[in-house]
């Protein structure tokens, strides 16, 4: 899988270096690559935004810079995605379809976002993370790209550990523990040092029931 983020602000993902998803870059699972949008500006003082036509607060991004440099990484193959606060809801069941793309760009805004005309005739997709607003796209952008990547093949060390996720069959993860089994007088339930897998998934499921029904009734229909 290839990724690329149309940043004015390409510093940020250093975040993406780390971890488990930087094992992914460095082990060529996934190609990660940031490209500028300041550098398609044709202004001479590189100038990406402008005033709002019609009013309103604050800055926009300008088409033409946007446009050229979503045409300069895009193939037929690709799939551009804008991260903002109006697009539809993220969730697991995204990042799932999002791994079997070739290749993701996403859009990163600022200011008070992107001009429409972009959207009408670059755009794919537009996904929000959540009914709130943040100062820019890169963050939400990075938290899609890391669902996504954790999804590919041979980047979990385990597999078979995020098909217990949360969000699985729409329950939320049961709690878990580890050593010490007793830690400042609590200890780990019983069922979970028996030993008996059969009565200890029986009580993972039962927990997962539990949580999804205190926390998250809508994902049980309720």
């Amino acid at each position: 899988m290839k990724i690329d983020f149309l940043t004015l602000f390409p510093e940020m993902f250093v975040a993406l270096n780390s971890s488990i998803i930087g094992r992914a870059v460095s082990n060529k699972i996934v190609e990660v690559n940031c490209i500028n949008i300041r550098d398609f500006s044709k202004d001479k003082h590189k100038k990406v935004d402008d005033y709002v036509f019609g009013g309103g607060e604050g800055m926009l991004m300008m088409p033409q810079p946007l446009c050229d440099c979503i045409d300069s990484v895009k193939d037929d193959e690709s799939y551009v995605i804008y991260v903002s606060p109006s697009g539809e809801p993220f969730k697991q069941e995204i990042a799932k379809e999002l791994k079997n793309k070739r290749h993701i760009i996403f859009i990163c805004g600022h200011y008070e976002g992107i001009d429409q005309r972009v959207i009408d005739t670059r755009v794919d997709r537009e996904i929000s993370i959540g009914d709130y607003v943040l100062t820019n796209g890169e963050l939400p952008a990075m938290v899609i790209a890391d669902a996504v990547i954790r999804l590919l093949p041979n980047v979990l060390s385990n597999e078979d550990s995020s098909k217990n996720d949360s969000f699985e069959k729409s329950l939320l993860e049961h709690p878990q523990y580890t050593r010490p089994a007793e830690y400042e007088g609590l200890k780990v339930p019983d069922i979970l040092l028996s030993g008996n897998h059969q009565e200890i998934e029986k009580w993972k499921l039962e927990k997962k029931i539990e949580k999804t029904r205190k926390v998250r009734p809508d994902l049980l229909g309720e």
